[in-house]
């Protein structure tokens, strides 16, 4: 009787020792990993200050108004990763708010990687941007390549939050007159969407006129110009004064020179990155992680490139 005590004794020691061991080792693998997502953000962020330390000054002859813009907003995209980045890009956002409000935000696509799943919502944009949601500040959005791989982007078009009245569409906050394109349709849906455009520019009685995509016209990055955007476009941009187009797809931040009076800017660096080159008619061009932002006067924008260290590391102005 003793013996069988004593080895129920000695198993329920083995059993107690064995589960002491085994919390010891979750609590150690959650140390381990709590120390290599540190290490993970310590790397990511070095590595942008690296690039920070290596971008060139902003240039210091824009005359700024003295009076307060009509509106500010801000541009991004590219953003649906919910990953590391895109925070450090919203917390931007966030900061850039809390010191020069801005009422919304032009979204230019791909806004749920990698497929355009509504059902990630939560974790690549409500999350991400829940201070600016909270503090109504809208999202106006177009449909990226990522996003019409689920059932052709429906989702999103219907999703509150996103404020799409269409595939296309276009919202007015005067003095400037917007126009959001699908830049992923096919040919026939492509033609009609040209003529709705054409329409709706020659209608427009806004002094400015801005339309933004997902796909670039101009672009010094991987995917390069796009010769069927610049030929299907331009022309219109050019005949009813479209002064700026802004779009995503290149991971990076482009701002070009005027180009038959449109300025074209790339902010698809809201949560991937990738090297980006110049151009003859490019203006300032960085990989850095970014946002736009927009102060809007009667005859002119005062557009600025702003990174995850709140820097404004580019900064132009757009005459009417």
């Amino acid at each position: 009787m003793k013996r069988r005590r004593l080895l129920l004794l000695a198993g329920l020691g083995g059993i107690t020792f064995a589960g002491i061991v085994f919390s010891f080792n979750i609590r150690k693998l959650r140390f381990f990993r709590k120390q290599l997502g540190e290490l993970k953000e310590f790397l990511f962020h070095k590595k942008e200050l690296n690039n920070l330390l290596s971008t060139q000054t902003v240039k210091s002859d824009i005359s700024y108004p003295k009076t307060a813009p009509i509106f500010r907003f801000v541009s991004v995209a590219d953003t649906g990763t919910g990953k590391m980045p895109q925070y450090s890009v919203a917390r931007a956002m966030k900061h850039y708010h809390s010191k020069f409000p801005f009422g919304f935000v032009v979204l230019a696509g791909d806004n749920i990687y990698p497929n355009g799943e509504i059902e990630k919502i939560n974790d690549v944009f409500e999350k991400p941007y829940e201070y600016l949601l909270e503090n109504k500040v809208k999202f106006y959005a177009c449909l990226g390549n990522h996003d019409v791989r689920t059932d052709n982007g429906e989702p999103q078009v219907k999703y509150p939050n996103f404020n799409m009245a269409g595939r296309y569409y276009t919202f007015e906050y005067q003095p400037i007159q917007f126009f959001a394109l699908d830049t992923n349709a096919k040919k026939e849906d492509w033609e009609v969407q040209l003529n709705w455009l054409e329409k709706e520019l020659s209608n427009s009685k806004a002094p400015w006129k801005i339309v933004f995509a997902h796909h670039p016209i101009y672009s010094s990055g991987k995917y390069g110009s796009s010769q069927k955007l610049i030929s299907t476009l331009t022309p219109l941009f050019k005949k009813h004064k479209v002064q700026l187009y802004i779009n995503g797809h290149e991971h990076n931040y482009e701002r070009t020179r005027p180009i038959n009076g449109t300025t074209y800017l790339i902010s698809g660096a809201g949560a991937k990155q990738r090297p980006v080159g110049r151009s003859e008619w490019t203006e300032y061009s960085t990989e850095n992680f970014s946002f736009a932002a927009f102060d809007v006067y009667e005859d002119r924008l005062i557009v600025r490139g702003i990174n995850i260290w709140n820097r404004v590391f580019d900064a132009g102005v757009i005459q009417i």
